[in-house]
């Protein structure tokens, strides 16, 4: 699973997941997915992932928005 952030992207704010062919948008507030599809169990891993990692998303997301160098996030254990 690769999950990544764009540089000036649009709002709402959200985070893109790939897995395979698979491809999908989730808003970082609500945890939904805004566009694609993934299978039940990544999209409940990626869910899983952003819920504990919301505040440090947020903050790349700002960070995005400014073209600035995004912090890392911890993997799910």
């Amino acid at each position: 699973m690769v999950i990544t952030m764009n540089y000036n992207d649009h709002a709402p704010p959200h985070f893109y997941v790939r897995y395979g062919s698979q491809k999908a948008l989730i808003g970082i507030e609500s945890l939904s997915v805004l566009c694609g599809r993934l299978f039940p169990r990544i999209l409940g891993l990626a869910v899983e992932w952003a819920s504990l990692h919301r505040n440090e998303l947020m903050v790349d997301w700002e960070l995005a928005r400014q073209q600035a160098v995004l912090n890392k996030i911890a993997p799910l254990e």
